[in-house]
């Protein structure tokens, strides 16, 4: 009996150490096949399940099917979801620190921004987010956003009189109204014929964007301001991560990282291919040598900001010196 019941205990012992051990993660995707986080995202999942041996897996649920944006961010937030590919504009309302990267002309380019990510900016961004339930394991990209309009932009008195469609937000439409143009915030599905009619003079957005949506049909110049370069991040609740040993943290963690540069490379491709199409198609692209007209411009936004938000001065001043 004693002897039966120990083969009992030794199995149940193997059952435990193996498949019973495993630990498996769901994630969150907005975008569908076809886009780079999509990819980047099914490359995290393998990567996590080879670097920690199988203990832990990751199911990727793609196209929002686990519910909108703001839904999984807060069902990573307490757990529901384990893992997200989050913009971190959307998370700004929750952790103050995210708002840095929604300040116009903040980063002087895509790599200036992933060098304040990857250094103290980051760093401090990364705490509070993670004291809010939502840590980032690593930073990905979603471009940079600029002008097109009618005409070149290439300092900020080019937008003085234009009426530039933007995202409905006190930041944007201050940027807008700092440089002597006429913030005309709207529906993005309004854009298309508001360009078309004039009822507004150019827009913003990034080169992807730019070419699926269709505005370069109806418009005839692209200005490379890079004005807004938020980036997205791949997120693992706290609690879920804290709970990891080192060495799992460790697994997780390269995972991530490796996956964000896989996927940086795929969205450099898909940008650089969308800028050539749109050039085929005629659209004037403008490359802006010096950006500190525009930077110097937003002076005022900048300390209207601050004086309502003080403790982020110090965030604003790392990523304004990081070179």
């Amino acid at each position: 009996m004693n002897f039966t019941m120990s083969l009992i205990a030794a199995g149940a012992a193997v059952l435990l150490g193996t498949g019973a051990m495993a630990d498996n993660w769901r994630a969150w995707n907005i975008h569908n096949d076809g886009h780079p986080n999509t990819a980047a995202m099914d490359r995290f999942a393998e990567l996590v399940a080879e670097k920690t041996g199988g203990e832990i897996t990751v199911d990727v649920f793609h196209g929002g099917v686990l519910g909108s944006q703001p839904d999984a961010i807060e069902q990573v937030r307490i757990g529901a979801i384990d893992v997200g590919n989050f913009n971190l504009g959307p998370i700004g309302p929750m952790v103050k620190e995210a708002n840095l990267v929604s300040l116009p002309f903040i980063f002087k380019s895509v790599p200036h921004m992933f060098r304040v990510l990857e250094g103290e900016g980051g760093e401090i961004m990364g705490a509070a987010m993670a004291e809010a339930g939502i840590l980032p394991l690593a930073w990905v990209d979603a471009g940079a956003r600029s002008f097109y309009a009618q005409k070149a932009i290439n300092t900020p008195a080019d937008v003085e009189g234009l009426k530039i469609r933007v995202k409905t937000t006190d930041l944007y439409t201050s940027m807008i109204s700092a440089m002597g143009g006429n913030p005309s915030p709207m529906a993005f599905s309004e854009v298309q014929q508001a360009l078309k009619t004039g009822v507004v003079d150019g827009a913003e957005n990034n080169f992807p964007s730019f070419k699926s949506v269709g505005h370069y049909e109806v418009t005839t110049h692209y200005s490379l301001s890079e004005h807004l370069i938020i980036p997205e991040c791949i997120c693992v609740n706290t609690t879920k991560f804290n709970a990891l040993s080192g060495d799992m943290q460790d697994a997780v963690r390269a995972a991530a990282e490796e996956a964000a540069l896989y996927q940086r490379e795929l969205w450099a491709v898909g940008s650089e291919q969308a800028r050539k199409d749109v050039e085929a198609a005629g659209i004037v692209v403008t490359e802006i040598a010096d950006k500190s007209p525009f930077q110097d411009a937003m002076g005022a936004v900048y300390e209207e900001y601050l004086a309502a938000n003080p403790d982020m001065r110090k965030l604003v001043e790392i990523a304004q010196s990081t070179e």
